[in-house]
């Protein structure tokens, strides 16, 4: 045979090929089809107008030509994306949801805290989400189980426990007086314990917030390291107090015991060093270590004012004053009088205390993902918990270019998947737009969408989200909620029993 006949054959069977997919893909009806969308799929690097068939839960076909379907949804001029995936929430009900479905959000999990009784909570959900949850184990939390002097309250509470809620219910004077205790050493084997047990209930990891415990010893959170490395556990941590230290301090500890390791809002935990810590997680991740971070592009942060974010000397450490304290409940800036009077009854606050030029650094660091830390539901609370994501791409993207479309992307749904790929293998499936993937997919306007919410007005929806689905089913239909369906599933890791 000449080679010219050889390239004719493959052309022609080349062509009969194409020819036959063509015909198969014509003849099958999709249950939805997303028509005429900019696709972006982070892991292949597609970026192109196609055709998506959807089948029951799953992408069933990414073509350029046109698909039949049972409901065909013009897409036409909007970005059809994986869902977003935000690895650090607190809200743990539908209100929450709803604000973070209006963001773009398909999967919301609490791993920097973590849930407190993990297999209670993973059950309450079940049936009644509107996105996907999971939850890390709460160290803290089995850390004031172990100990001696709280064995009867926590036994009392379990006892009348019919949910996780009426179980915090009765200890939650008593928890917050363990963090400055230190513990024996068979409290802290009875720890170990306790968090390997949460971890059989589906949790995602060991949620180590040392930043609310600051007076533990390095030794004690050094062992919860050599109990992750033992596992394989992925760690999740606020670190000891806001300075590129801390960061050093939980980078050795991963690196010396072998633990995978997140560090929560790198924003906020290094201020001013953004650019050192940033730098010194990428060394690492440069040397074979398994750490990773995130931010949210806010220049507020947002925690309790009875937290030890407050002990004595926060005005230095913070380089902050009274006036950059802004009180929940009400919207108003402090002063010296009202804060020493809102520390006796408690409650939420925003701080005011980062730059707009750390928030860039931080978003257009490579490897860097975005997370909320969204707050639970009040009217005036942190607006990240409504507008993280819409406002990486609205302000960050389209405004100011610090980072393209395709890179925003991957940082809110392809790198969080990743992250989590080892510890729970059905990520496997999420933060990509590929035939066999979940479908769980979010269609936004890239002209249009932005964050609604403020810190004076509070919480609101974010606007150019048009279309959410979660599992294969709307949640989020032409910028409104569809209500009574709840596709929603438990996010498990890999220890569930």
């Amino acid at each position: 045979m000449t080679s010219k006949f050889l390239t004719c054959l493959c052309c022609f069977l080349v062509c009969f090929q194409l020819k036959q997919s063509t015909l198969a893909q014509s003849n099958i009806q999709y249950d939805i089809v997303l028509a005429g969308g900019r696709v972006i799929d982070p892991e292949t690097k597609l970026d192109a107008i196609r055709n998506v068939g959807i089948i029951q839960n799953r992408i069933a076909q990414i073509s350029s030509d046109p698909l039949q379907g049972k409901e065909i949804i013009d897409v036409s001029g909007m970005v059809v994306a994986p869902g977003f995936i935000d690895l650090h929430v607190h809200g743990r009900s539908n209100v929450e949801q709803e604000y973070q479905l209006h963001d773009g959000v398909t999967t919301a999990l609490d791993l920097e805290w973590g849930v407190e009784n993990l297999g209670m909570w993973y059950e309450s959900r079940k049936s009644k989400a509107l996105i996907h949850y999971g939850a890390s184990v709460n160290w803290p939390f089995e850390r004031f189980k172990s100990m001696e002097k709280y064995q009867k309250a926590v036994q009392e509470a379990n006892e009348q426990a019919v949910t996780w809620e009426s179980t915090l219910s009765k200890i939650d004077s008593l928890f917050p007086l363990s963090f400055t205790q230190q513990l024996s050493p068979k409290e802290e084997e009875r720890t170990h314990q306790n968090i390997k047990s949460s971890l059989e209930d589906g949790g995602l990891g060991i949620g180590v917030p040392i930043g609310y415990l600051p007076q533990t010893k390095p030794g004690e959170m050094y062992r919860v390291f050599e109990l992750a490395a033992e596992l394989d556990a992925l760690v999740y941590t606020h670190v000891r107090v806001p300075n590129y230290i801390s960061v050093q301090e939980v980078i050795a500890d991963a690196t010396i015991t072998g633990a995978p390791l997140h560090i929560v809002h790198i924003n906020s935990v290094s201020l001013d060093q953004i650019d050192l810590a940033v730098e010194m997680v990428q060394t690492a991740q440069a040397k074979g270590f398994d750490i990773s971070t995130e931010l949210y592009p806010y220049t507020a942060a947002s925690t309790g004012i009875q937290s030890a974010i407050f002990d004595e000397g926060w005005q230095e450490r913070l380089n902050i004053s009274y006036w950059d304290l802004q009180w929940v409940a009400t919207g108003e800036r402090l002063t010296k009088e009202t804060f020493e009077a809102y520390q006796k009854t408690g409650g939420s606050l925003i701080i005011h205390l980062m730059k707009p030029e750390w928030i860039k650094i931080g978003i257009a660091a490579p490897g860097v993902m975005i997370a909320s830390d969204g707050s639970p539901y009040s009217k005036l609370a942190h607006p990240r918990t409504a507008g993280t994501f819409s406002k990486v791409l609205g302000q960050y993207v389209r405004e100011e270019k610090v980072i393209d479309l395709p890179t925003a992307i991957a940082k809110m749904t392809l790198l969080p998947a990743k992250r989590l790929e080892n510890l729970s293998p059905m990520m496997r499936f999420k933060g990509r737009i590929q035939v066999g993937a979940d479908a769980d997919i979010t269609i936004f306007n890239p002209a249009t969408v932005i964050d609604k919410a403020t810190f004076e007005e509070g919480l609101a929806f974010s606007e150019g989200i048009e279309y959410v689905m979660v599992n294969g089913t709307f949640v989020l239909r032409n910028g409104e909620t569809v209500l009574n369906v709840f596709p929603g599933n438990p996010v498990y890791g890999k220890f569930k029993k």
